[in-house]
């Protein structure tokens, strides 16, 4: 290929990067990934697979791929007999945005939303023969975004109405990922009744949190659908879709902002944060670093040589072309006579 339309090509596509405002601070991440959650069974339960799902169009669109998204649903409400509109979930009324569109991939759906699952997910302690596509393949360098939703209390969070992760155990899981160097720094979101005290156990550093209502305050839904008779959304959820579909990849949008989105005279209960265990300012992180797959990329002026390998005369010597002969053998039919 010739070497000054290589130079051409990249100077063009580096042209054309995001740059990063001076102001936020150095990210040290090489990738994203996001671990969505929803806990819940049931179609009274809808608004926590519509919670889900908006989330998840968000970090698409913004960027993350699939491939780095791990989905889990505990209940398919598209395909439940109750939809009066088969294949869909919308988060809202007026049924602008079908969350469940045309190219959702569900990693571990119904029954396989389990504690036991999420565990090994977090921490690597999956099967061999698990498919790759079920795998959190995240390294030191990794910012991680995990949203849960469904029903909690104090100090837990309810699966599938059948058993429950604690806030001691989700916090031991996460110290093991930073033991073992499965990531770089954390964005933990839960939506659900007493969120805050599903992060009061934590422990392990670079890790933001993020709670819908604090303890002994439920986390409210924000409207029904007369169509289907169940509330769509939640109140935190809703109010954070809000705040993500106004940023681009180019956004300078900060973390700090996205803290704030939904004040108590919206949620009707306290958005709950704990900062205590992350090393960066959020005002000078931005939103970015964990709802999409923004890069930093620094653009210098010097000059590189580049230094091509010397051109060569000499062609490998044609190897003779190897001639093969077949020779039919077929059994001694005297002996069968």
């Amino acid at each position: 290929m010739n070497l000054n339309f290589i130079i051409t090509f990249c100077i063009f596509h580096l042209s054309c990067a995001w740059e990063i405002p001076d102001n936020f601070a150095k990210t040290g991440h090489s990738n994203n990934w996001a671990v969505l959650v929803d806990t819940s069974r049931f179609w009274f339960n809808y608004r926590h697979v519509a919670n889900v799902l908006s989330i998840y169009r968000s970090v698409k669109r913004l960027g993350i791929p699939d491939s780095q998204i791990i989905l889990m649903i505990a209940d398919d409400m598209a395909c439940n007999p109750r939809n009066p509109r088969p294949a869909t979930v919308f988060n809202n009324i007026k049924q602008h945005i079908n969350v469940y569109g045309d190219d959702v991939e569900v990693d571990y759906r119904g029954y396989e939303v389990t504690v036991e699952n999420f565990v090994r997910l977090l921490t690597g302690r999956l099967a061999p023969e698990t498919p790759r596509s079920k795998k959190l393949l995240t390294d030191e360098g990794s910012n991680i975004l995990i949203y849960l939703t469904g029903h909690g209390g104090n100090g837990f969070l309810k699966f599938q109405d059948s058993e429950e992760i604690t806030s001691k155990e989700l916090g031991d899981a996460l110290e093991q990922m930073w033991q073992k160097r499965r990531y770089h720094e954390i964005l933990f979101i839960v939506d659900t009744c007493q969120a805050s005290s599903m992060y009061e156990k934590f422990y392990s550093p670079n890790i933001l949190a993020v709670a819908s209502s604090l303890v002994g305050e439920d986390s409210l839904s924000h409207h029904l659908d007369p169509a289907i008779g169940v509330y769509i959304i939640d109140r935190y959820t809703y109010y954070a879709l809000d705040f993500l579909e106004k940023v681009e990849p180019s956004s300078s949008k900060t973390l700090e902002e996205f803290l704030k989105v939904c004040p108590k005279h919206y949620c009707l209960s306290t958005v709950g944060v704990r900062k205590d265990l992350f090393r960066r300012d959020p005002e000078k992180v931005p939103v970015t670093d964990f709802f999409g797959s923004l890069r930093p990329i620094e653009l210098t002026t010097s000059i590189t040589n580049v230094l091509l390998p010397a051109k060569t005369n000499k062609t490998k010597a044609i190897e003779p072309e190897r001639k093969y002969s077949y020779v039919a053998q077929f059994p001694d039919v005297s002996k069968f006579t």
